[in-house]
């Protein structure tokens, strides 16, 4: 049995960075990841670019059952600091739309980058370690993995959450959590595809359409592409709404949000001989033109047509109203909504409350962020948290 000051269960974004901000404070770091490699998730992020943090990153981007609780690691390592260690590096990057920050080359940079600060910080990394039981005595955490026995004082949760169950992903870090006596947020699928039903399956024969359009889901609205599906409705502006929908709400989609009011008006007096087809196909795909026109069903040339039902037909194309029958679940989802409470965690340190010793952090936490490279964020400034922790509990 090797005995270690601390023993990262999870080699994703937040554990690597964890363990080599411990490492580098003079700490002896077990990580153990139960896949044959670290950092799958990193690697299929972005495109393959991995869209590693977000200028605009700011504790609304993220939802939590306590909204102030990413204040404190947020405020203390950001995108600048995450930035400067890419630079350092020297990882290219680039910026793309909304502050998104991705690699000019590979995910796989962001990777090496990760392993490279645990090698220079001695760090143990094990890949291939199924972790069979997990057991505390107060003052030690004792692990069964596959290849033998391992103790701490310290144990951090990163093994992430369910989404994407393909590479990997499990409940593990809700499981352990509640051995050890602390409450988990109901996880639900986040960052997700809905899918649609009823009048609306009509539209999942625009599969592979897209159109910039204002996404909301209650009160929240996002700007961004929407996507048809065979299935439903995705693309950017559905993923960041569908954080905040909920089974039974609707989603509104604004699909002309730069015509200001009165532009059918205008459409009519300038084109009065247009179709209403051919005044939605001036700004949008024909086949979602066709699609919008024949659900508003108003035949005949604009010039025929009355004032008040194109006001009306502007209203309805302002907010046309979906309501998902569901999403395509965790096997889809990009992040997992929920987890460990933060109403257990110290946010400072990410440290258990009630259990010496423990810690959670990244996407095992309740703590999601928006679309965008926010997650990442909060991976490495949680991890970075817990990390400078670990290093002064055992000072």
């Amino acid at each position: 049995m090797v005995d270690y000051d601390a023993i990262v269960l999870g080699g994703g974004a937040a554990g690597l960075m964890c363990a080599a901000v411990a490492g580098r404070r003079g700490r002896r770091v077990l990580v153990l990841e139960r896949a044959a490699e670290v950092g799958k998730k990193i690697l299929i992020s972005g495109g393959g670019r991995c869209n590693f943090t977000n200028v605009h990153t700011a504790p609304d981007r993220y939802l939590s059952a306590n909204r102030h609780f990413a204040k404190s690691a947020l405020s203390r390592y950001g995108p600048r600091d995450f930035l400067a260690l890419v630079d350092a590096y020297g990882i290219a990057w680039h910026e793309k739309t909304l502050g998104q920050l991705f690699c000019d080359g590979s995910a796989r940079q962001i990777v090496a980058m990760l392993l490279a600060e645990c090698a220079k910080a001695a760090v143990e990394v094990r890949c291939g370690e199924d972790v069979t039981e997990v057991a505390h005595n107060r003052t030690h955490f004792h692990i069964t993995g596959t290849s033998g026995s391992f103790t701490a004082p310290a144990l951090v949760i990163a093994t992430g959450g369910p989404s994407i169950p393909k590479m990997g992903a499990s409940d593990f870090a809700y499981r352990l959590a509640r051995q050890f006596g602390l409450k988990v947020v109901e996880p639900r699928p986040a960052l997700v595809p809905l899918t649609l039903g009823g009048e609306d399956v009509l539209f999942r024969d625009l599969s592979g359409v897209s159109a910039d359009v204002v996404a909301s889901s209650g009160k929240v609205r996002f700007r961004e592409a929407a996507l048809f599906t065979h299935r439903g409705l995705s693309g950017p502006a559905i993923l960041q709404a569908s954080s905040y929908w909920r089974p039974g709400d609707e989603i509104g989609i604004d699909f002309l949000p730069d015509r200001t009011e009165g532009w059918l008006l205008d459409a009519k007096r300038a084109h009065p001989r247009a179709a209403m087809r051919a005044a939605l196909a001036e700004m949008l795909p024909d086949r979602l033109a066709a699609t919008l026109a024949e659900r508003i069903a108003l035949d005949g040339e604009l010039a025929n047509l009355p004032d008040k039902a194109l006001r009306q037909a502007e209203a309805r194309l302002r907010d046309w109203r979906f309501r998902p029958n569901g999403s395509e679940g965790f096997a889809k989802a990009e992040v997992t909504l929920g987890g460990i409470s933060t109403a257990e965690l110290s946010s400072k340190t990410m440290a258990a409350k009630r259990v010496p010793g423990l810690y959670a952090i990244g996407e095992a936490v309740d703590v999601t962020g928006w679309l965008g490279g926010y997650n990442f964020q909060w991976a490495w400034a949680s991890a970075v948290a817990a990390g400078r922790a670990l290093a002064e509990d055992a000072d």
